[in-house]
């Protein structure tokens, strides 16, 4: 027997069915108007929902291994993800708005048409728009597509560096490596939000094509040294997403 699947749903995922973990989330959500339920990759291919919510904690099924999935292939990632801390209880210890994932090497045509589906483009042609790469490559390749629409690239290889130009002169989007000499882009981003010059950068992540299981593991501890040691009320949860009537 085939399961309904409701594409207007936000679907969790990286936690495990039936473990309860998903009590809580389920609950802010439902308080913000979203229906939602637990999923795997695999279900994908059976719909399409509206977002996911993502378990990137080191207690989440797999959470970065999903992600890649989900960001590698064509007919799953243009869908929303939201990475977010689950506890080992299902508490919500932490949330991170990244704009978007791109997966290396990039699809330049794929990264303009979603900047341009973003509405980030229109306005690089008449007014003078930075966007800063901070990765320790440089990125060319990345550099070279967003440049061809207006954009001046600025560049930076850590994330001191990086918030050090954004203190100076912020830029208009910013793009990171998952993992720079320094710091991880979830740990930049964070940083980023603590300052009015740099709250509102809309930042998009770089994941390699495959990650090796102690760079999971090792990811999902460092975003365990982010979060917030109480737990993220449903109005504090909810601030990262439009409420819907």
């Amino acid at each position: 027997m085939t399961r309904e699947i409701n594409d207007r749903e936000l679907w969790i995922l990286g936690v495990k069915a039936d473990s309860g973990r998903d009590e809580l989330i389920r609950s802010y959500l439902s308080a913000g108007g979203y229906s939602s339920r637990v999923e795997q990759f695999e279900q994908l291919s059976a719909g399409r929902p509206l977002g996911i919510v993502l378990d990137i904690s080191p207690f989440a099924d797999d959470g970065w291994g999903q992600l890649l999935k989900i960001k590698a292939d064509p007919a799953t990632r243009n869908i929303p993800v939201l990475p977010v801390f689950l506890s080992a209880t299902g508490k919500v210890g932490g949330v991170f708005p990244v704009g978007g994932f791109f997966t290396l090497p990039v699809d330049d045509h794929y990264l303009l048409e979603r900047l341009a589906v973003y509405g980030l483009t229109e306005e690089a042609e008449t007014w003078d728009l930075q966007a800063m790469i901070v990765s320790r490559s440089g990125e060319e390749r990345l550099a070279k597509a967003t440049e061809s629409v207006g954009f001046e690239i600025i560049k930076a290889y850590t994330g001191k560096e990086a918030l050090a130009l954004t203190s100076i002169h912020p830029a208009y989007m910013a793009f990171s490596s998952l993992m720079l000499p320094d710091m991880s882009a979830l740990e930049l981003l964070e940083k980023m939000r603590l300052y009015p010059y740099s709250r509102n950068i809309p930042m998009f992540v770089l994941l390699k094509e495959d990650m090796k299981e102690g760079e999971k593991a090792a990811m999902s501890r460092e975003v365990a040294h982010l979060v917030s040691k109480k737990q993220l009320s449903c109005t504090e949860f909810l601030s990262y997403l439009r409420r819907r009537e």
